[in-house]
């Protein structure tokens, strides 16, 4: 449980808050994190009707005031702050810390957007809250933390959704069928890669200081250790930190997801990774560099790569690939193509599989990686359909423990220069004990798991 404050009558209204809500109902929803993301999932729960913006929550307040002229300077540098300006009344309350939201009884959902070392401590603490969670991936930085979220929604009764957002891709959907089903064959090899080219600078190489008067920088670190603020760690870098996230968990885990789901894999057997930060000159403490093997169950092998300090390989850093023994697949968000496996020497067929290329026609692009549909948004209006009815979200909480622990695994072979084997039923690694250390951390006082 996390340790955070919660009065008993929250705790006690968690068992209350059960019941399905009416298909006419409004759901009154709390935003924890409101930057770049975290404002554009807003924005899209807003296009719901029967959706109602009840309070607003982020260390730095000019995101819960929504006014962009008072964000300093630099911020707006860098491009990444959302517009905002969606002129909320007063009847909208604003916090800096989200345990005075979830204290607020009238909200039945919440979404999380904070960085991802924040996610685990909020949504078990909404959960027990009685609240509805739609929750950003990475899920989490550490597997314990993911393991305990999904023993803590199974306790509450509660929606639980992780924003994955090709769960709710139309053409992921359909080839997850068609793979399972055997279109290509047995299935080999699959890879994908990120690709975005950060040579020779970076983040750059900043010395601390003051973070904005405006700017809780101690609530930011929240469970991690005291640091002083830099610029290029919040309120955008912090992904290049190992300490607050990783670019295998910010990518690696899209990627992971849709390979698995079309495989219908649930955890590789074994993990080998190796990279370094081999070009970019600044103050990341993760790869520029990376390439991993995931050997899985059924006797095939997902390659990942991270490319930050070249221009990457023959796919796009958009698309998956995989290899089959009758047939090869190239996918993203906005279509496919599948092309025959070609005859072997000793072979006589011509072809096995007859060619498909599919394409989504027209639309505006979203600002969702590049998509022609608004897969995110999907995954939204599911999420609240599933809180009025019942169902399933198209991604679980356990469905994105899952992809995630895909990440941490990379890492912590990475971070120990060796193969590591994966017991995914114990989560536990079984041939380093060592290695197994990294599979959760001490938090800072008062938070705890």
């Amino acid at each position: 449980m996390a340790t955070i404050g919660l009065t008993s009558g929250l705790l006690s209204s968690a068992m209350s808050m059960t019941s399905v809500m009416g298909a006419n109902e409004k759901i009154r929803m709390g935003f924890i994190g409101l930057g770049n993301r975290g404002t554009l999932l807003l924005n899209w729960f807003m296009e719901n009707p029967d959706v109602e913006v009840a309070a607003l929550c982020d260390v730095y307040e000019p995101y819960t005031l929504r006014d962009r002229s008072k964000v300093a300077e630099r911020y707006l540098e860098i491009g990444k702050v959302p517009k905002m300006g969606e002129a909320f009344g007063s009847k909208v309350k604003r916090y800096t810390d989200f345990r005075k939201l979830l204290e607020q009884k009238d909200i039945d959902a919440v979404c999380i957007a904070t960085p991802d070392h924040w996610h685990a401590i909020q949504t078990i603490a909404a959960l027990e809250a009685g609240k509805h969670v739609y929750v950003e991936k990475p899920l989490t930085i550490t597997i314990q933390e993911g393991r305990a979220m999904v023993n803590a929604h199974k306790k509450s009764g509660k929606v639980c959704a992780v924003g994955l957002n090709r769960r709710g891709s139309s053409i992921y959907q359909h080839l997850a069928k068609e793979v399972q089903s055997g279109i290509i064959g047995k299935v080999t090899t699959a890879r994908a890669q990120r690709t975005s080219n950060m040579y020779p600078n970076g983040i750059g190489m900043l010395q601390p200081e003051e973070p904005p008067k405006d700017f809780d920088w101690d609530m930011w670190l929240g469970p991690r250790a005291f640091r002083p603020y830099q610029y290029n760690i919040a309120p955008y870098f912090f992904r290049w930190w190992k300490e607050y996230s990783s670019q295998m968990g910010n990518w690696g885990v899209h990627f992971m997801d849709v390979i698995r789901w079309m495989l219908n894999e649930q955890a590789p057997v074994a993990i080998t990774a190796t990279g370094g930060k081999f070009a970019v000159q600044d103050d990341r403490n993760i790869p520029d560099t990376m390439e991993v093997l995931f050997e899985m169950p059924s006797k095939s092998i997902i390659k990942f790569s991270i490319h930050e300090a070249s221009g990457g390989g023959a796919i796009s850093g958009g698309e998956v690939e995989l290899h089959g023994a009758k047939g090869n697949l190239i996918a993203d968000q906005n279509g496919y193509s599948i092309s025959s496996a070609q005859p072997g020497q000793f072979q006589t067929w011509n072809t096995l599989v007859e060619p498909v290329e599919k394409k989504l026609e027209g639309g505006a692009e979203f600002g969702d990686m590049g998509s022609k549909e608004n897969s995110t948004g999907n995954l939204i209006r599911n999420f609240l359909d599933c809180i009025k009815d019942g169902g399933e979200p198209l991604c679980s909480l356990e469905e994105g423990h899952r992809s995630t622990s895909f990440a941490h695994l990379a890492n912590i072979s990475l971070e120990l220069g060796q193969r590591i084997e994966w017991d995914a039923v114990n989560e536990r690694i079984t041939n380093s004990e060592k290695a197994n250390e990294y599979l959760h951390y001490e938090y800072r006082a008062p938070w705890r798991l």
